[in-house]
């Protein structure tokens, strides 16, 4: 590789550091992403620049088609639908690595790494380990596309021995792939892709709906280690860091997701290898009277209010309520309320859902907190509006330690003197089970599509 070509990936690497850095606070996160697609740009232009490139029809083709179908879904793609359509760009960078692998394996000679039956052992390493890895993230992730998109249950789904034949195909692979390593052999190299797809829907399906969000942080990993170990096959330093940057601060981001769900980052991993319960399961639902109320009992509750909390959820994406609901804290700060907005950080289903949404909607970054800084609050909050969220302010995840998401930290919203809950109707959560604030003497359910609920407030206000 020339010098030029060097100084150039070293300039994208530096550009990336940039957008991972960028990207960490909504307040630099435009800036995040200008730096990502200029370091981006730098890195493909690079690349096909350097000498030895050919082909340039079906390059050109496919950078037209691929750049096609992102502008397209990036223009129609609604933000209820983000998280699943992020799952299936994973599947894609692991489905990448493993055709990469592939030809790299059936012409090694082209990539410098020895000549078919007899590659270099080190080359075989990295081969496999980005096969596996890319097999594993392509299907997993299409399972977890299915279970966002509803067309798998949020369930887990789970079977007498899954740990000790998840245990088994795991040891397995790793005999694979030393076998491949000694041999060379096509048959061994087709067996670790095969069983890698298999082991990428077990992991999966055993986690459950509430615990999706740290299954797409997870993948996003597992796509980044799959794109560095491709790097090392195709000796393209720039694919290695890229992919060594996405690996770690997607298991770091991981990680602090199980911390704000109290899950072990391990059983995550392993698809709740271990045995610790994951969300998902039933229990016995919580019973009494539910308080029902109108867009004229909660405009009257809010505007004498000298506190208010709102609590966004999905379901306040799934209606596109964002913007309403910026109104109306706007109606209230007018007034002399206090608004200020508490994040969960698994609320929505990706990680950050809530605070695009917010973002989208230009409410003020200082009004938006996390779950540590505003916890403390509720109970001097005179206000806690939720609009669409419901697992994330269960309070059975303290009281109840047979509920599936026993441990996991919630938003402490019954702690405020009123809670105003919008909601279409009662079914239960995307952890499948029913919230007992539902039943609190301070809580008033308003049911309804939550723009509608809002702006019908407004108007109550108004």
């Amino acid at each position: 590789m020339s010098f030029w070509a060097a100084l150039a990936y070293l300039v994208a690497a530096v550009c990336f550091i940039l957008a991972l850095r960028g990207l960490s606070s909504p307040v630099t996160a435009r800036q995040g992403n200008r730096y990502g697609i200029i370091g981006m740009a730098i890195a493909i232009v690079t690349t096909l620049l350097l000498p030895g490139i050919g082909n340039w029809g079906i390059i050109a083709l496919g950078i037209a088609i691929g750049g096609a179908i992102g502008a397209f879904l990036a223009l129609r793609i609604q933000m209820t639908a983000l998280p699943q359509l992020i799952a299936a760009f994973h599947s894609l960078v692991g489905l990448a690595a493993v055709f990469v692998a592939a030809a790299a394996f059936l012409n090694p000679a082209a990539y410098g790494i020895g000549v078919p039956g007899n590659i270099n052992t080190g080359s075989l390493i990295e081969m496999a380990l980005g096969t596996a890895i890319g097999a594993i993230t392509f299907t997993g992730s299409i399972i977890a596309f299915g279970k966002l998109q509803g067309l798998i249950s949020g369930k887990p789904i789970v079977f007498k021995g899954q740990h000790v034949i998840n245990a088994g195909l795991g040891l397995l692979l790793v005999l694979l792939v030393a076998a491949l390593c000694t041999t060379s052999s096509g048959v061994f190299f087709t067996a670790i892709v095969l069983l890698s797809l298999v082991l990428g829907v077990l992991i999966i399906v055993p986690i459950g709906g509430a615990d999706m969000p740290v299954v797409v942080s997870m993948l996003n990993s597992y796509s980044g280690w799959a794109a560095c170990g491709i790097g090392f096959t195709l000796h393209n330093n720039l694919l290695i860091v890229v992919g060594a940057l996405v690996g770690s601060s997607g298991a770091i981001l991981s990680y602090i997701m199980c911390k704000g769900m109290n899950r072990s980052f391990f059983n995550v991993i392993l698809g709740g290898f271990g045995g610790e319960a994951v969300a998902g399961g039933a229990g016995a639902g919580p019973q009494g009277t539910v308080k029902s109320g109108s867009a004229d009992d909660a405009a009257f509750i809010l505007k004498n209010a000298a506190s208010v909390v709102i609590v966004p959820g999905y379901g306040m994406a799934v209606a596109q309520a964002q913007h309403a609901l910026r109104e109306m804290a706007d109606h209230l700060k007018k007034d002399g309320v206090n608004v200020r907005y508490a994040i969960h950080p698994v609320a929505g289903r990706m990680p950050g859902h809530m605070n695009v949404l917010l973002a989208e909607a230009n409410v003020p970054y200082d009004d938006v907190l996390e779950l540590e800084d505003v916890n403390r609050d509720f109970a001097q909050t005179d206000v806690a509006f939720v609009i669409g969220a419901n697992d994330i302010t269960n309070p059975a995840a303290k009281s109840n330690p047979q509920s599936p998401i026993f441990g996991m930290p919630i938003l402490d919203v019954e702690k405020a003197k009123t809670v105003l809950f919008i909601k279409r109707s009662m079914a239960s959560g995307y952890a499948g089970i029913e919230n007992e604030l539902f039943y609190r003497d301070n809580t008033m359910m308003l049911f309804g599509d939550a723009k509608k609920v809002v702006e019908d407030i407004i108007k109550a206000m108004d």
